[in-house]
């Protein structure tokens, strides 16, 4: 749907403002919108997660690891695709609020596309450099949006996001390098071109929910805090919006409807995007690409 026709209903979850907002900024936070009970059942899987990675030596398809990760000691950078390792994650991405309130954004037919889940781990947890998402999985509109699930409380000693405002409605930038290598976020030139000055950064207590369109320029700096900021990642769009690059980090539920009904038409944006490098072979990790990370 376009912005437009999403406003002729009215929202269920969020409020007018708030939708309203969303579509001028690109994004939009929520604070403690989580029930207790999912942050429970959330923090349990996310347990179970961390002691499986314990034996791991080496990054895997599942689990990227911190260069000093170690059994005694585990240091996670990411899980990948936490819908297809842990029941719960799906279960919260199909049956919470998250994806009644895509519908209050995108419309009432909503599509689940791929999660993620990045610890951002205490004392030295991985920068994400300035970057869009969309340029990594191309869609034929750009509703995709991005939900972050604090699992716990994260302040701004421990890098919360940081989102670009109305940049969703810039240009999309380059995201390889002069060398045509892809690199997964903007040049140096092109990011020190950006009104950082400007930039949003959205803490919040555990329970609150972080929501960027494909489109919204985003970054998280380097945790030094000794406390991690594991933030769970959730990818959805429009049921229109046809995906027509391989997705990076795919699942077995991408393109399950979540909510309303699938689309008979595919709605095309007239704006271009990027075309990323064939993921169907495989994906190594953002963290990996941007840091130039042989793997």
């Amino acid at each position: 749907m376009l912005v437009d026709e999403v406003r002729r209903t009215a929202p269920k979850v969020i409020s007018e403002e708030q939708r309203e907002f969303y579509f001028r900024n690109g994004y939009l936070l929520l604070e403690s919108v989580v029930p207790v009970d999912w942050l429970r059942r959330l923090r349990a899987a996310t347990d179970e997660m961390v002691e499986r990675s314990r034996p791991l030596t080496q990054s895997d398809a599942v689990f990227d690891l911190e260069p000093d990760h170690t059994g005694a000691d585990p240091r996670l950078r990411r899980v990948t695709s936490p819908v297809d390792q842990h029941p719960e994650y799906w279960r919260y991405a199909r049956d919470s609020l998250l994806a009644d309130i895509a519908a209050d954004l995108v419309g009432p037919d909503v599509k689940f596309h791929h999660s993620k889940l990045n610890f951002k781990w205490a004392r030295g947890g991985a920068e994400v450099k300035w970057h869009q998402d969309i340029q990594y999985w191309p869609h034929t509109n750009y509703s995709p949006l991005t939900f972050g699930t604090y699992l716990y409380d994260c302040s701004m000693a421990q890098a919360p996001l940081g989102v670009l405002p109305g940049s969703h409605e810039g240009e999309l930038y380059n995201l390889y390098d002069a060398d045509g290598s892809w690199t997964g976020s903007l040049s140096d030139q092109d990011a020190a071109a950006l009104p950082a000055e400007q930039t949003a950064y959205l803490p919040g207590p555990a329970g609150s929910v972080t929501i960027h369109n494909c489109r919204t320029a985003h970054c998280s700096a380097r945790n030094e805090s000794d406390l991690g900021r594991p933030l769970l990642l959730n990818v959805y769009s429009a049921a229109n919006a046809m995906p027509y690059t391989a997705n990076p980090l795919n699942s077995s539920h991408a393109g399950e409807v979540v909510r309303g009904e699938p689309a008979r038409w595919a709605v095309h944006d007239p704006r271009p995007c990027l075309i990323p490098p064939d993921w169907s072979g495989g994906y190594t990790s953002l963290f990996a690409l941007q840091k130039k990370e042989a793997r």
